[in-house]
């Protein structure tokens, strides 16, 4: 069996970094892992290619020589998914599709796909192919199992060319045991964090290795410490050991809840173990807005002193905001605006709050008759699938003034050194510095310090630095490209 494995393109998105790549000359932010390790799970005397559209462009010589096409996506990139089963029924190959927006969306796909493999490959997957062996393949495989992750197979890094991404990508656990109104993730993966073992963990980090690969990896679990005894008592000292004998060729980033901010003990291990930023959902400063979303790890805490804790121990944070909820007072886009500054969180994603579907939120907004469409996968973007209690126009104008405040040039620079002021990294060897690093110095000094708007701060914030806190330069420089990318998006959909 000929396989071609296909990526649809995502959209320019906050996360997705379009507009720093070009200063790394990457063609994208991360390969698509659940692809890869699907591949891992095909008889492995099959031919398997792929085709991430992110990177490269669908042929139709790929399409010829496949015999069937197997398609994972995200919600966000729905419109290209589409558009690429369209080219296969065009070229008559069957289509093989599962991942996050075909097991929540599997009705709009029922005509169209050969094939619906849905919720977790490792259970729905094998069932698949043996029916498929004997002729007698179904066109819908589901489960509601969720499995232990020791049966996940290491990805399959030989299909996808290492140097066009910027970062690598690895998954340690499903799951969370937290459970907030507006996310799919305990619909999807469930509520009891299954994790894979330290030896599966090892295993994976040899084999990125192998390929060469030398930089950022990104564990893209959900919340990172869901199990943060398994962490602490092995996966962590794991992971430590074999970075330190390698001379620490890794840098991690992950997502974690902001209870990390009470385990001391935690925050050092992961900083021990070479982490260096995390991604912590606070949505809100409004205390009855986490109430009414179920968001009660972070309700009555000071949110602010646990993001200076986490950044003073060594953890930069990068975080995610939502305004619309029906609780938010009209005062919570200037709140909102005021903890991003004053906190000194340099990456904060704002959006507005949008319902996926099957959330409690889409029950309850459904319930209440006050739904209007499908959620497209973005927040950044000035949609929301549902009549909020809050004027529309006055909740979209708040937004727009967020957005407008803290990514202004000003504001943004002045975060940044408030950052850098604050943080305190571990003190370890220098960064290994790549070419596409090197290249990316001279661009931002033509683009952001010469060409650039921003010129002004961006030349204030490098001899701040260099006088200040020296170690931090190729830091302060990568969030300067940072904000060239986050102005381009917020200009180009806000």
């Amino acid at each position: 069996m000929r396989v071609l494995l296909i990526y649809p393109e995502c959209p320019d998105t906050f996360w997705g970094f379009k507009h720093a790549l070009k200063f790394i000359s990457r063609k994208a932010a991360q390969p698509p892992l659940g692809l890869l390790t699907v591949a891992a799970m095909l008889p492995e005397h099959w031919e398997k290619r792929l085709v991430d559209l992110n990177v490269t462009r669908l042929k139709e010589s790929d399409l010829k020589w496949a015999e069937l096409v197997f398609i994972s996506a995200m919600s966000i990139q729905k419109p290209s998914a589409k558009e690429v089963i369209a080219r296969c029924k065009r070229a008559g190959v069957k289509t093989v599709a599962g991942g996050p927006l075909f097991t929540v969306e599997y009705e709009d796909f029922r005509e169209d796909v050969d094939y619906l493999v849905l919720n977790e490959a490792e259970v729905t997957l094998p069932p698949f192919l043996s029916d498929l062996e004997r002729g007698e393949a179904k066109p819908i495989y589901t489960s509601s199992e969720y499995l232990k992750l020791a049966a996940t197979p290491i990805p399959l890094w030989e299909l996808v060319d290492l140097k066009k991404y910027a970062t690598m990508n690895l998954q340690y656990s499903r799951g969370c045991p937290f459970d907030c109104e507006f996310c799919d993730i305990s619909l999807l993966y469930g509520r009891k964090v299954r994790t894979k073992s330290k030896e599966q963990m090892v295993s994976e980090l040899d084999a990125l290795y192998a390929r060469g690969w030398r930089g950022d990896v990104f564990i893209v679990d959900d919340n990172f410490i869901g199990n943060s005894n398994k962490l602490l008592g092995s996966v962590l000292p794991a992971i430590i050991d074999w970075s330190e004998e390698r001379k620490r060729p890794f840098n991690f980033l992950t997502e974690v809840s902001i209870d990390i901010a009470d385990n001391d003990e935690l925050m050092e291990q992961m900083i021990h173990a070479n982490f260096s930023a995390v991604f912590i959902g606070i949505e809100t400063t409004h205390d009855n807005s986490l109430t009414e979303c179920n968001k009660m790890q972070n309700a009555n805490r000071d949110l602010l002193l646990s993001v200076k804790k986490i950044q003073s121990a060594g953890l930069r944070v990068m975080a995610g905001f939502i305004v619309g909820f029906d609780s938010d007072p009209p005062t919570i886009f200037e709140r909102i605006s005021t903890f991003i500054q004053d906190s000194g969180i340099v990456s904060a994603m704002v959006g507005l709050l949008n319902a996926p579907r099957d959330t409690k939120l889409y029950q309850r907004l459904e319930n209440e008759g006050r739904l209007l469409d499908e959620f497209d996968g973005d927040s950044t973007v000035l949609s929301m699938n549902f009549v909020p209690r809050m004027d529309r126009s006055t909740l979209i104008e708040g937004y727009k003034k967020i957005v407008r405040r803290i990514y202004a040039s000003s504001a943004y620079y002045e975060r940044v050194r408030r950052f850098l002021k604050e943080h305190r990294p571990r003190r370890s060897k220098a960064a290994r510095l790549k070419i596409s690093h090197l290249q990316a110095v001279p661009k931002s000094v033509i683009l952001l310090g010469i060409l650039g708007k921003e010129r002004l701060h961006y030349w204030h914030l490098f001899f701040w630095t260099l006088f200040r806190r020296p170690r931090l330069i190729p830091l302060a420089l990568t969030l300067a490209i940072y904000g060239f990318h986050f102005r381009k998006f917020f200009e180009a959909h806000i």
